[in-house]
């Protein structure tokens, strides 16, 4: 994947045996550059892996970029699989140490389990609901959350030293990215941010996802308390596909997680996410730029959504699709907001977490998306 290491986390990744963590999956598979499958619910849902090695190494050198170095520190993990724990424990040295802590007792028995028959002794395994302080009064100088949260609860951040990092994988907007968060008061800063997908956070900090279905195999997901009539949209994707392209060249390697979040905001109330089955697709139900979540409108009865790439040679061009009686407007709105993007330098996201009690005149200079503890400003700057 062209991953390049930091040193100290290459060190680490060498030292520690990934197949001791995966009983029972063949060692050759147990270094595949996959996540693997610890616990399923009976309906199917993944609720415990062991993470790619990839997204592993990405969120451990977020956390070390961010405080320089993990020696000698304090770190709590949520979200517990042993083997993310022991790479941790080998980053901080013998003078830092290591909590790991997960709501399922099952997973932190087997945590256990693995952390012991690799040596690793010496971390602390605590099965509870990390939406709450793990120990009163102790604080870490690394928080980092190995499951996928919808908002940040305020033990979080309080358990962080004066400047302590939290690097936690956060969804918005149906988007989840691993941010590395510098705390300064009541303050969250970022300083990086990864593209990333784990498994959903357990308990009270929960946060279901809803769904709408458009069409067999197509979905609407509304992850941001979002209010449609469902009976509205039945047959909308009958209707004739109008198209707008934003008419740009842009390299292959363009952050297009960055123009998705940029058009969600900027879409306001009127943002949705379209996701699809492959069968959809193939039977050119609709055409996404991402099957697992395109940045969509729906504004009455006129759906548009960010479409498939169009590719000229090695560069390829943006595009906006649309259904219902205002089509062609609302794809050439979408453009618009496509062009202006790219006009602006492709900028990336920056955020803010602050706590939900922070009045409108405290905030800084952003989008604000409010979540049950924390208000959240969205900021963009060129790279």
């Amino acid at each position: 994947m062209g991953l390049t290491l930091r040193p100290d986390v290459e060190a680490a990744m060498r030292t520690v045996p990934r197949e001791l963590f995966t009983p029972g999956i063949p060692v050759g598979r147990a270094y595949e550059n996959k996540t693997i499958i610890t616990k399923q619910l009976p309906t199917g849902e993944n609720i415990s892996s062991v993470s790619a090695p990839y997204l592993i190494a990405e969120m451990l050198g977020q956390a070390a970029e961010a405080l320089s170095s993990l020696e000698g520190r304090d770190v709590l993990e949520i979200g517990s699989g042993g083997y993310n724990a022991a790479l941790l424990r080998e980053l901080v040295g013998p003078s830092g140490s290591v909590v790991t802590v997960d709501i399922d007792r099952e997973i932190t028995d087997r945590a256990s389990a693995c952390l012991n028959a690799a040596g690793y002794d010496d971390v602390t395994v605590v099965c509870a609901d990390a939406e709450h302080p793990i120990v009163e009064g102790r604080r870490y100088d690394l928080i980092i959350v190995t499951v996928g949260a919808w908002d940040i609860p305020p033990a979080w951040r309080d358990q962080l030293t004066d400047d302590g990092v939290l690097v936690v994988p956060l969804r918005m907007y149906g988007t989840t990215r691993s941010w590395a968060l510098r705390r300064s008061g009541d303050r969250l800063t970022s300083v990086s941010h990864r593209l990333c997908g784990f498994v959903a956070m357990q308990g009270d900090g929960a946060n279901a996802t809803r769904y709408i279905d458009l069409a067999e195999g197509v979905h609407l997901r509304l992850d941001e308390g979002e209010q449609i009539d469902q009976a509205s949209l039945q047959g909308i994707l009958d209707q004739p596909r109008a198209e707008a392209w934003a008419g740009v060249s842009l390299p292959p390697r363009t952050a297009l997680s960055d123009l998705d979040t940029w058009l969600a905001i900027r879409q306001g109330k009127q943002n949705v996410l379209l996701s699809a089955q492959d069968a959809a697709i193939t039977a050119g139900l609709v055409a996404p730029g991402w099957q697992h979540g395109s940045p969509a409108t729906l504004a009455g009865r006129t759906f548009a959504y960010r479409s498939e790439l169009r590719w000229t040679d090695k560069h390829f061009d943006l595009g906006s699709y649309a259904h219902g009686p205002d089509a062609q407007a609302a794809a050439e709105r979408m453009v618009g907001q496509m062009r202006t993007w790219v006009d602006a330098g492709c900028p990336a996201p920056s955020l803010d977490v602050l706590p939900a009690t922070t009045p409108d005149a405290d905030l800084p200079a952003g989008a604000v998306l409010d979540k049950r503890h924390s208000r959240l400003v969205l900021s963009f700057t060129n790279r």
